[in-house]
């Protein structure tokens, strides 16, 4: 080995000790540290909660009483005696202060793409008839696109395509709503919601935004900013579980005037009449359609127990610590130019997630994930790393920072 090459060793043993201990005194100092223990995790680093939660280590026991005794044995009395009937609305209830919303607002069941539809069709109900135009977020995740498309041909709306960054001049007198990405799934951008909603509000339209990419990641202020609407999933970092129910949020000056494209028999306001005329219930139940998904549903309740004690403001904390430190690790492993940040490195501007534009990033992840460290790709370029505070630490951010400086120093 020649001296030169020798020192680069030394050099680079010395940076991964020192990055290795500055991560054990974060991880030491660390107040939700403990919360990790809550979890089923072994020796992966897991990175892609952003995708799918891991699984609270309590929830399995939950589910198997809820099939052994209230399926099991209560049978039909489990819709009263195990409260499955009024489960929408107490979960939605649990989500709502990770969300900033007050009780009564939020409620649980089907998909963020069924909700995304109610919440479009609603808000074009809403909204004046000369008001004929729906803004959607350009960079949507492809659902939304595709799921409001389809609602403005149903309402007769014009759709128009926009940027976050182009909607303050794309908004007029026939704005009847707007759909935004609270963080671009793709680029972990934290869009600005306190300023687009005014925005919107100020051109007399409803704003709605999807909280799939921040709920349980950031404070959302849906009550502060007076969002409108909102979707959101719950199998990101709430943790709920592969296919977990999601939930809609309707402002509560609107829930008397909201008129779901959905009228199901469970928001009815009396739903074991069975009339066959609609009447609507009051409040958010409105946002129901069908059965209650009760197996999925009271996975994601028990789920819901590990934030109990903790706050959204603690969690963004360490998510701004753990991407701060990641995005150091990563210049500090990877030779310039190897990998190129498209996260904006602004506090204000991030979520909690990093994404790097790779040449190679197809076979960079799978290597990773061969290794240990799972993350997740967005073709055709893109590795996409979540960070999810209640169970990530900052040894996990220097480890999986390094074996990433490993692998592409190999192709």
């Amino acid at each position: 080995m020649s001296e030169n090459s020798t020192a680069m060793s030394g050099n680079s043993a010395a940076m991964s000790e020192s990055l290795a201990a500055r991560a054990a005194a974060l991880d030491a100092a660390d107040p939700l540290a403990d919360r990790r223990k809550l979890f089923t995790l072994d020796d992966t680093v897991y990175l892609d909660g952003n995708s799918l939660g891991a699984l609270p280590a309590h929830v399995p026991a939950r589910v198997q009483e809820v099939l052994t005794r209230e399926w099991g044995e209560l049978r039909i009395r489990s819709w009263d005696e195990s409260g499955w009937w009024t489960a929408p609305e107490r979960i939605g209830d649990r989500i709502a202060p990770l969300v900033g919303a007050a009780a009564g607002q939020i409620v649980v069941g089907d998909s963020t793409s069924v909700n995304v539809f109610k919440a479009v069709v609603a808000a074009s109900r809403l909204a004046s008839r000369e008001r004929d135009e729906i803004l959607v977020d350009a960079t949507t995740f492809p659902t939304d696109g595709y799921i409001t498309e389809s609602a403005a041909r149903m309402t007769g709306h014009r759709l128009v395509p926009v940027t976050p960054a182009e909607v303050p001049g794309a908004l007029g007198p026939r704005t009847a709503a707007v759909l935004l990405n609270h963080v671009d799934y793709r680029t972990g951008r934290l869009h600005d919601l306190p300023g687009l909603t005014a925005a919107v509000h100020a051109a007399g339209g409803i704003a709605i935004w999807d909280l799939c990419h921040s709920a349980g990641a950031l404070p959302v202020g849906l009550d502060e900013y007076g969002v409108d609407l909102a979707v959101g999933c719950t199998y990101k970092y709430l943790n709920g579980g592969p296919g977990s129910p999601a939930y809609i949020y309707v402002a509560e000056r609107h829930q008397a005037a909201f008129d779901s494209p959905l009228p199901g028999w469970t928001s009815h306001a009396d739903p074991f009449g069975m009339t066959p005329g609609y009447a609507p219930a009051e409040g958010a139940v409105r946002g129901r359609v069908g059965t209650p998904d009760i197996l999925s549903m009271l996975a994601l309740e028990a789920s819901l127990d590990v934030w109990d004690g903790v706050s959204v403001e603690a969690v963004r904390a360490k998510s701004l610590a753990l991407t701060d430190f990641f995005l150091e690790c990563v210049a500090r492993y990877l030779p310039e130019g190897r990998v190129v940040p498209v996260t904006p490195v602004a506090h204000g501007e991030r979520g909690s997630q990093v994404a790097l534009r790779c040449e190679d990033a197809e076979p960079v992840m799978s290597e990773l994930i061969a290794r240990g460290v799972v993350g997740d790709l967005r073709r055709p370029d893109v590795l996409r790393f979540g960070f999810t505070p209640l169970y990530v630490g900052f040894a996990d951010v220097e480890r999986a920072a390094r074996v990433l400086g490993e692998v592409t120093a190999r192709r």
